[in-house]
């Protein structure tokens, strides 16, 4: 499942969160920290696991 990192403008502190794609696009999320519904997802780094196969 991808992992999600959000920025809560009410409290200013950053967090991540694993949803999946239906689970991102349902709901709105909400900050662990003070409650709040005032969050923006942030631009993050992903990895991609691949098999390595032989020329």
């Amino acid at each position: 499942m991808p992992h999600y990192e959000f920025f809560c403008k009410a409290c200013k502190k950053t967090f991540e969160k694993i949803l999946t794609m239906a689970e991102h696009d349902a709901e709105k999320t909400a900050c662990p920290h003070c409650g709040s519904h005032e969050v923006e997802q942030c631009w993050s780094a992903f990895s991609a696991v691949t098999s390595k196969k032989s020329a």
